[in-house]
């Protein structure tokens, strides 16, 4: 057990997140000063082709995996994270053994917050990646919390209230990866986070449909459409929009069977699809500020739809007078902030603090989150 004041000055971390887009493995080599992450290096690592079309199958419900197909699946994905955290290593020439641990948080493909047996999935084998890589390995975040009657999500606002806090000032942190979730940094130092609902996800699941393109290159496809008033309206009635947090969902939930049970025949032009369904994570994102941080005058982006530069000009456009900016503009880097996370949760977990915010999952108190699958012991028989 490492020593909160002393022997991990100077040690490392790497955090590895795949979300809910499944558009690529991101690595980041973190340092810890104060206990405050600093972002050293990073990379985001490509799927293989199979497995990703695996990964989004399976996350959408659009096939049912038996058990062998669900176990070959995360292995494959922890094999695939390993060659990122290799790939990191090599890109900053920093042996494994100058690594603390892994924070891993696997990928998505189940995410059922309610019921009467709420539960979460995240598959990308731990062991595997420990053995591949020679460090020890913290994963299985968001159980915990879960277990505790929270929703298991979002982890990321604890880290944004570390980073992007200001005193006296109410700030909002709008993370848009394939779901959208917002961090609400209250004035008077209050922390709220929930998920609104679909950002790239629905986008890029349509883009790829019909134009065979894996997402919408800065928004081009959409700005070509028309939003269709009337579609918008109908996806903007699902209840999941009007309820309050906590709360959290994923691609199980919005997906193209979602997307597709609610399109008028005759059909429309793909494009103006496409449009709508920018205008849905656009409007869906700003109705959640307005309710709930109204008095925020500043919006900070991070994410992959940070480079969307359509979706950037509508959010702009809703949020006024509000200003929208990235979080680059204040030293954090949007497109791995996630992966900084989940190596700070992986020094929260080796440490024994708590990782979760009660106010923002809903758990019953403050949890321990993760567990530890050991880097094989080379002087063991």
């Amino acid at each position: 057990m490492i020593e909160r004041d002393g022997d991990d000055a100077q040690a490392l971390y790497i955090g590895l997140i795949s979300g809910t887009s499944a558009d690529g493995i991101d690595a980041a080599l973190v340092r810890f000063k104060q206990d405050r992450p600093q972002w050293i290096d990073a990379l985001t690592h490509p799927w293989p082709n199979a497995i990703r079309t695996d990964i989004l199958r399976i996350a959408q419900g659009e096939t049912c995996f038996d058990l062998d197909e669900y176990g070959h699946l995360d292995v494959a994905i922890g094999q695939t994270f390993a060659d990122a955290v290799q790939a990191l290593l090599k890109q900053s020439r920093t042996p494994a053994s100058a690594i603390r641990a892994i924070g891993s948080h696997g990928q998505t493909i189940r995410h059922r917050p309610s019921g009467n047996y709420p539960f979460t999935l995240q598959i990308g084998d731990p062991s595997v990646i420990a053995e591949r890589s020679g460090i020890d390995v913290v994963a299985d975040f968001r159980r915990a919390d879960m277990a505790a009657g929270g929703q298991g999500a979002p982890l990321l606002p604890a880290v944004h209230a570390m980073l992007l806090a200001t005193p006296g000032r109410t700030r909002v942190i709008l993370n848009l990866g394939g779901i959208a979730n917002v961090t609400i940094l209250s004035a008077n130092g209050g922390v709220l986070g929930f998920d609104t609902g679909p950002a790239n996800g629905l986008m890029d699941a349509w883009c790829l449909r019909h134009r065979g393109e894996a997402f919408d290159r800065d928004g081009v496809f959409a700005a070509s459409g028309q939003v269709d008033e009337a579609l918008l309206a109908n996806l903007l009635r699902d209840p999941y929009f009007a309820l309050r947090p906590p709360k959290s969902t994923g691609r199980e939930h919005f997906h193209l069977g979602w997307l597709d049970a609610q399109l008028p025949t005759p059909s429309l032009p793909p494009a103006d699809v496409q449009a709508t369904l920018l205008e849905l994570t656009a409007r869906s994102v700003v109705d959640a500020i307005d309710a709930h941080a109204n008095d925020a005058d500043e919006v900070l982006i991070c994410g992959g739809g940070v480079h969307n530069g359509a979706l950037r000009n509508r959010l702009c456009a809703l949020l006024e007078p509000r200003a929208l900016t990235s979080t680059a503009a204040h030293g954090v880097d949007p497109d791995y902030l996630e992966a900084t996370a989940f190596a700070w949760l992986a020094r929260q977990r080796l440490l024994g603090l708590p990782g979760n915010l009660p106010p923002v999952t809903g758990a019953r108190g403050y949890r321990v989150l993760g567990a530890v699958y050991p880097a094989p012991n080379a002087s063991t028989p």
